[in-house]
Parts: C-alpha cells; sequence; structure tokens
C-alpha cells in the first residue's frame, strides 16, 4: 500500500500476556485505553475508525470490546480475521484509512483470550477442507519438517535453534509484559519435551493470553494532540501466500520474501538500516529462517548470523528485543498489535532494563497468518516504522 500522506503512530497500549482470567473484551478495553491516554485523547469517540483482530473467541468482538468505551454507536467498528495476522492486518486497516484521507485519528487492536475458551492441551482444529493439515501438516509438524531440513542443508543442529529461545527469553527479562523472563540455558532447552523433532517444547510458542492497541493520525493530528513523539509510518504491507502446485523450498518463505520486498521499496529503508525486528518466532527455526528471507543476510548466511551474535543487542539487528513470542507467548489475534505498540516503545526510548542502545531510529515488524493447503502462509502483514521527531 503506497501512503498518500504521512501516517504517525501516536499512541500504543499492551497487556501482560499469559494465563489470563479477563476475558478478551477486558483485555482488549485495557490495551485500547492505555493507547487512547498514551495518545492524549479526551473523548474515545474522537476516534473514527476503528479495526479489531481476532481469531477464536466468537463474533462482533470488536463492539464488544468498544461498547464499554462509549464508542458504538459513534465510530464505524470492523472486525478482522485473518488468523496469526489479524491484529497487525487490524493496524494497517487504521493506517489505510488516514493514509487515504478517510480519517483523521484512527486505531487498530489485537485481542484474544484462549485460557478461557479452548480446553487446555488442545490443538486447533484443522479445516476440513485443507487436505495438507488433515494429513498431520499442522504448524507444529511443518516447522519439524523445516528444521530437519534446514539441518540437512545448512549444518545446524538442535543446539543452534535452542539458542534462539536462550536470546529471546533474555531479551524478555526485564520486560514486564513477558510471559516467560529469564535465563534458559541451551541444554534445559534441548532436554525439554520433545514435539516434533527437532522442535523441543521450549522451542515452541506458547498460546498465551493478551492484547495491544495502536492510534494512528494524520501530521495534522499529531499537532493537535500535542504528541512530542510521534513514530512515523514509512510502509504498511499485507499479501496473500502464492499458490504452489508441486515442491518448494521449505528453507525459504515465499510470502515473507515477497512481503519484504514489497516493504523494503514502499518505504524506502534497506534491510542494513533496520535497527530492531520484531517478528514470527512461533518456533525457532521460524526466526533462523527469516533472518535471510528478509535479506538481514545472505542466502545461507542465516547461521552464521545468530552464532557470531548479530541478532542480539550489540549485533546489527535486534530481533525480538521484547522477547519474541517464544517469550511472549501467542495470543494469536492480538500477537501483530503487540509487536508493533513493542516496537513504538523502542523507538522513544520508553523500555527500561530492556530498551536497545543506541536508541533505534528504524524498526519493522512482521507476522504470517494462517496455513493454508499449497502455500507457506495465507497472509503475512509486515510493517516499518520510523522516527518521526
Amino acid at each position: 500500500m503506497k501512503l498518500q500522506r504521512e501516517v504517525f503512530i501516536v499512541g500504543v497500549g499492551e497487556t501482560v500476556f499469559g494465563r489470563r482470567k479477563e476475558d478478551y473484551d477486558a483485555l482488549g478495553r485495557e490495551a485500547a485505553f492505555k493507547a487512547i491516554k498514551d495518545a492524549k485523547i479526551s473523548r474515545p469517540d474522537m476516534i473514527q475508525s476503528a479495526y479489531v483482530g481476532n481469531a477464536h473467541n466468537g463474533i462482533v468482538t470488536g463492539q464488544t470490546i468498544f461498547k464499554d468505551l462509549g464508542m458504538c454507536g459513534k465510530t464505524p467498528i470492523i472486525n478482522v480475521e485473518s488468523a496469526c495476522s489479524a491484529g497487525a492486518m487490524a493496524v494497517h486497516l487504521a493506517i489505510k484509512d488516514v493514509a487515504t484521507g478517510l480519517t483523521e485519528i484512527s486505531m487498530g487492536v489485537g485481542a484474544e483470550n484462549h485460557t478461557l475458551r479452548r480446553q487446555k492441551g488442545t490443538a486447533f482444529t484443522p479445516a476440513m477442507n485443507d487436505i495438507e493439515a488433515v494429513h498431520g501438516g499442522v504448524m507444529t509438524g511443518k516447522y519439524s519438517m523445516r528444521a530437519t531440513r534446514y539441518m540437512y542443508e545448512r549444518g545446524a543442529t538442535i543446539e543452534d535453534f535452542a539458542m534462539i529461545t536462550v536470546k529471546n527469553r533474555k531479551h524478555a527479562t526485564h520486560n514486564p509484559h513477558a510471559l516467560y523472563r529469564g535465563e534458559v540455558s541451551i541444554e534445559e532447552v534441548v532436554n525439554s519435551r520433545m514435539i516434533a523433532y527437532p522442535m523441543t517444547l521450549h522451542q515452541c510458542c506458547a498460546i498465551s493470553d493478551g492484547a495491544g492497541a495502536v492510534v494512528v493520525c494524520s501530521k495534522e493530528m499529531v499537532k493537535k494532540l500535542g504528541i512530542e513523539k510521534p513514530v512515523k509510518v514509512a510502509g504498511s504491507v499485507v499479501t496473500s501466500g502464492p499458490y504452489h502446485n508441486g515442491p518448494r523450498d521449505i528453507t525459504g518463505d515465499d510470502i515473507t520474501e515477497m512481503t519484504t520486498e514489497m516493504l523494503y521499496k514502499e518505504s524506502g529503508v534497506g534491510p542494513k538500516e533496520v535497527n530492531i525486528l520484531e517478528l514470527h518466532d512461533a518456533f525457532t527455526i521460524a526466526e533462523l529462517l527469516y533472518y535471510e528471507c528478509m535479506q538481514l543476510c545472505g542466502k545461507g548466511e542465516g547461521l552464521k548470523f545468530l552464532r557470531d551474535g548479530q541478532s542480539t543487542y550489540g549485533g546489527q539487528c535486534v530481533v525480538s528485543p521484547r522477547g519474541g513470542m517464544l517469550a511472549y507467548g501467542h495470543p494469536i489475534g492480538a500477537s501483530g498489535a503487540a509487536q508493533i505498540a513493542a516496537n513504538v516503545k523502542q523507538l522513544r526510548g520508553q523500555c527500561g532494563g530492556y530498551q536497545v542502545e543506541p536508541i533505534p531510529k528504524v524498526a519493522m515488524s512482521h507476522v504470517t497468518g494462517g496455513g493454508l493447503s499449497g502455500t507457506e502462509h495465507a497472509a503475512c502483514t509486515m510493517h516499518m516504522l520510523v522516527k518521526g521527531w
């Protein structure tokens, strides 16, 4: 999407992630209220459109979230479903409204509660018309195959994959919003329960509950609200996965490669200029693959990039400074919005205890959505943010 005018993020909010007793609507309101307050908005009905991403919590989720904020009847509220990409896609649509001049101020929210609505220990039911899923090609199985192929082609070991969990948990040590924080050893990760070789339990993100919210507005509204540190949206891209009817390279990810290329072109930012990155690290192998897909390093160089410490503090690009999904858990429809909120706080220098130094100038986020036979993923949403002051 080519932005027709400048769009800025002026308010963000997120909840603590984990097993929550509050349902998705309460979590969504908490994040939304924080974002509204952060944006210095005096009345919620100043927001001219709102989008809510959710995957598994039923119908009219947005209206359920916003009714107690006094926005129903005054604000068009649109519900967005695109599996894991839903929250980021909600933010994309809010950006689109402002970029096209439809609104001056809009909001995107992602919220989800699985604890109250899903039996513990059960997997998500695959679509019965998805031939890959019903024959065992569920997400864990797919990433297991990708990992074993990567081991064969690149010489990676299970200990290499474990390094990513160790890194991301360490990043989250002082992040109050993360579910898993602090030191974990490579041995602990490797020796945790095997899920699908070589993916052990600690190499798979937990399914958690939480919410994130983002308020976007025009340059004129930034001035009216008196925002001192607006974050500029340099690019916002949504794509759907290309269909394949034959063999494909599972050590790559065509939809991520395609979306990344579009985002770099739209934003005018190159891969070596990205200071921090929140990506879809649902499994350790995913992060390793995405280093190459996003051109942080060359094809076949992802393992060296990891081993050389280029994806942590002091490296070329700090990947998952908030701790990523491996530390936060993954409340499917909420993660994409929370990624963006976390990146905004890093650009503002508001992450005490886990702030990237020097304070980043450029932040990128990436989240894919859904499995679909014949594709790597059904959807992908990416954002590029830069300092706007």
